[in-house]
């Protein structure tokens, strides 16, 4: 299932729909836009808005409507410090929100999957791996991945300390001057927060150097985990993966 704000980098959706062709899998798309035109959710406005957060609506109701008992996900726990509260198996009530306060323990690795009806889990596979593990892993299993995570040449402007990607998505302000940068994206979401970092990396092999040396983790060009201290804790409560 993909979470679809329609705030997307052109590249991702591209790749996205080339591996579900290859694969010949069915994908279930939750869209923000429909929640928005349903009344569902708000959209914000002005300088720095983003539909991040409205992402939570959709998903749940699409677990709903496809009755999930289980949504898997990538989260890791040195990825941002809410996520380090996470266990394995996640437990979410029937309104599907987190209570980081009352988690099942999961001793010796033993997981509790009991649920009543309405509730289900988000369960985080490589939720010890960090990110040196992940790009390990995928040079060794030959994985595709998008291009965006590979340097290259790209319109860009500084927002809050971030390199922001330009997109018709995004509404630039009076004193943000556009200029051409070579960078790569380390995380890949909606278009709207998602920060790049100047990079020289076009290979598996350098972006794993390049990792080795970095001293930011790759949500350190999120601006949507920037909001408030506790800004992502915020919205795991409320249902957001």
């Amino acid at each position: 299932m993909h979470v679809d704000t329609g705030h997307n980098f052109s590249e991702t959706i591209a790749f996205r729909d080339e591996l579900i062709k290859k694969r010949g899998v069915k994908l279930i798309v939750a869209s923000v836009q429909e929640s928005i035109d349903k009344g569902r959710v708000e959209e914000e406005s002005g300088i720095g808005s983003s539909r991040n957060a409205l992402q939570t609506t959709s998903l749940l109701d699409a677990i709903e409507q496809y009755q999930f008992d289980c949504a898997i996900g990538g989260a890791r726990r040195d990825e941002e410090k809410a996520r380090a509260k996470e266990r394995f198996f996640s437990h979410r009530d029937e309104k599907g929100q987190w209570d980081p306060k009352n988690q099942r323990p999961e001793l010796w690795n033993l997981f509790n999957g009991k649920k009543k009806d309405g509730e289900h889990f988000r369960v985080f596979p490589i939720s010890n791996w960090t990110e040196m593990d992940v790009w390990q892993y995928i040079l060794q299993e030959n994985l595709e991945i998008p291009k965006l995570y590979f340097s290259h040449q790209r319109e860009c402007f500084v927002r809050d300390g971030i390199l922001m990607a330009k997109t018709h998505f995004v509404q630039l302000a009076e004193n943000e001057k556009v200029t051409l940068k070579k960078v790569r994206f380390r995380t890949i979401g909606d278009a709207t927060c998602t920060g790049a970092f100047e990079s020289d990396a076009t290979t598996l092999e350098e972006i794993i150097d390049e990792v080795a040396s970095s001293r930011i983790t790759e949500r350190g060009g999120r601006s949507d985990d920037k909001r408030s201290d506790s800004a992502m804790e915020d919205r795991k409560k409320q249902g957001y993966f």
